[in-house]
């Protein structure tokens, strides 16, 4: 059963059943307890619940207590369509999406608010009984609609996996949302002290006024370290010329002010994004709870608002730590990208490879004499389009010996470099190149273009082919991802109370916060869904998906412990 739903002041609510063609299946109902009534039919039977952004919904049925097994989001399901039908970007709200479907002018999405500040689920949709009816039948109107466009694309059975992946995803993040990553407050206050020194009542923490200090000296004059031109200049006066002051550059000079240099943009970085104002923001109850945003990458990688959820620092991982009598289980899928291609391509001798524990190693073995970091120069280079010099050289023999797979991503390169798009495995399909692209194509054409033109249109047709080579690859490596956390969601949901709980999330690695004796049934649950990713995604391709899992206290710990080649080697 399916069931489309909108809210209305006063926790009221409307429900109507659907088919599964998004057709009535009876007459709506106005309930006066919309969570009760969700929390009822969940029980009965687990229907799939279909509304206009899962983000703006579900964290009010967390908040009661309420889990859902399965949604329909119908913004991410528009977007998704949008791409595939060759109208990326376009507006994908609901009343978008309601009048698109009926022919009728298409209104601009408005920004949405967070979800705690959200009056009402379907705005512009003013309020009252009247409308409330006309928010349900746009809400089954806009699903009816998209099911016959997923049903008529090229690959449905693809693209309706890609569809309730990702819809999927959208309540695996509300959730993560509410568990929040745990965090212990004075172990990341004790690192910081142990970093940066004190916290300061105000201005610099005395490790970087040291530090900037040293670089005065170095100079003979103060110099601001967070202001590129002013580095520039200092490293001009004493004879040293530099295009930049990224630390690679850097490392290439030989002056003291370097050391301190590299140090101070370090531990900089550290506490503008992570320092105390991070702490005191984002880390509540013991909790670091970030907003999270499926599909806010174009590759369908996770996007997030505001405190960098997808990236926390090896420096501070000490600081995630689990409740006491639970663990946390780490699962890290190493080296996805290029097994991802060895699946794609159907490259049977790239598919052996990377049945191996570590794929750099084994093409080191069988094409680099044993040399794995030319290996992983090749594989690299070869999906992010380095074809100059000796990355080239090493592309063309990794072509020779797996021609499949490099041309795979070559094709996807000369797609994009004449301007088309490409998808990945499941049916996302990369945003088509800009008018200001276009036009400079169009400007190198005929007998009579400018050499400087036709050079210009060169570069850019370039750009744009290393950006379709690689987007077939990580967007399809995404989509494993996508349909592995959803198997994995489902799993855990099925293990017995107190419920392990998905905390954290990031393109190849989870992190499961549960009571210390589900641990192991973790452990499998992570196995067994990336095998189902696997046969869901790539069906019967020879390559190896493993994940690496590790069962720790504190997140630091996890890769020391895993003990594998695989888990430790370089992506």
């Amino acid at each position: 059963m399916q069931f489309a739903v909108v809210d209305t002041l006063g926790g009221a609510g409307r429900l109507q059943p659907l088919t599964a063609a998004g057709a009535a299946a009876g007459p709506a109902e106005r309930v006066g307890d919309l969570v009760a009534a969700v929390r009822q039919r969940e029980a009965a039977g687990g229907p799939r619940w279909v509304w206009p952004v899962t983000g703006e919904v579900y964290p009010r049925l967390l908040a009661a207590g309420v889990r859902v097994g399965r949604c329909h989001d119908l913004a991410l399901t528009e977007a998704l369509l949008l791409g595939y039908e060759g109208h990326w970007g376009e507006p994908r709200s609901l009343p978008a999406a309601w009048a698109r479907a009926r022919g009728l002018p298409v209104p601009q999405d408005r920004p949405a608010p967070r979800a705690e500040a959200q009056p009402t689920l379907f705005e512009p949709f003013p309020a009252g009984p009247a409308d409330e009816a006309e928010r349900l039948a746009a809400v089954a109107g806009v699903y009816a609609r998209q099911l016959e466009r997923v049903a008529g694309a090229g690959d449905p059975g693809r693209l309706r996996l890609l569809v309730a992946a990702e819809s999927a995803g959208a309540l695996s993040a509300a959730e993560m949302g509410r568990h929040g990553v745990p965090w212990r407050v004075d172990v990341h206050d004790a690192l910081l002290v142990e970093m940066l020194g004190p916290r300061p009542r105000a201005g610099m923490p005395p490790r970087l006024r040291a530090l900037a200090d040293q670089i005065a000296e170095a100079f003979g004059r103060r110099v601001n370290p967070d202001s590129p031109a002013e580095l520039q200049r200092a490293f001009a006066r004493v004879g040293v010329d530099l295009p930049s002051t990224r630390a690679w550059v850097l490392r290439e000079v030989e002056h003291p002010a370097v050391r301190p240099l590299l140090e101070y943009k370090e531990l900089a970085r550290l506490h503008a994004a992570h320092g105390w104002a991070w702490l005191d923001s984002w880390v509540r109850d013991g909790r670091f709870r970030p907003e999270y945003v499926p599909g806010g990458v174009v590759s369908g990688r996770w996007a997030a608002r505001g405190g960098g959820a997808l990236q926390i620092p090896h420096a501070l991982r000490r600081a995630v730590v689990a409740d006491p009598g639970w663990v946390l289980v780490v699962a890290d899928a190493a080296q996805l990208e290029p097994r991802v291609l060895a699946a794609l391509s159907g490259d049977q001798g790239l598919a052996a490879a990377a049945s191996e524990g570590d794929v750099y190693a084994a093409l080191a073995a069988q094409t680099f004499g044993g040399d794995r970091s030319r290996a992983k120069t090749a594989v690299l280079a070869a999906m992010y389009g380095a074809v100059r010099g000796e990355a080239g050289a090493l592309v063309a023999a990794l072509h020779a010996r797996f021609p499949a797979a490099v041309g795979y991503v070559e094709e996807a390169a000369r797609t994009g470099e004449r301007g088309g798009i490409v998808r990945s495995r499941l049916g996302r399909t990369c945003p088509p190149p800009p008018a200001d692209w276009q036009a400079v194509q169009a400007a190198a054409t005929g007998p009579d273009a400018d050499p400087a033109a036709v050079r210009t249109a060169a570069v850019r047709a370039g750009d744009r082919g290393r950006f379709t080579r690689n987007f077939v690859v990580q967007a399809s490596a995404a989509d494993w991802a996508l349909v592995l956390l959803a198997a994995l969601r489902r799993r855990l949901a099925e293990l017995a109370a107190p419920a392990p709980e998905l905390v954290f999330f990031q393109h190849d690695e989870v992190i499961v916060h549960c009571p210390r004796p589900d641990a192991a049934a973790v452990a499998a649950a992570v196995t067994e869904a990336a095998g189902e990713a696997t046969d869901l995604v790539f069906p019967g391709t020879a390559v190896r998906f493993p994940l690496q899992t590790a069962v720790v206290g504190c997140y630091a710990d996890a890769k020391q412990l895993t003990g594998t080649a695989a888990f430790q080697a370089d992506r």
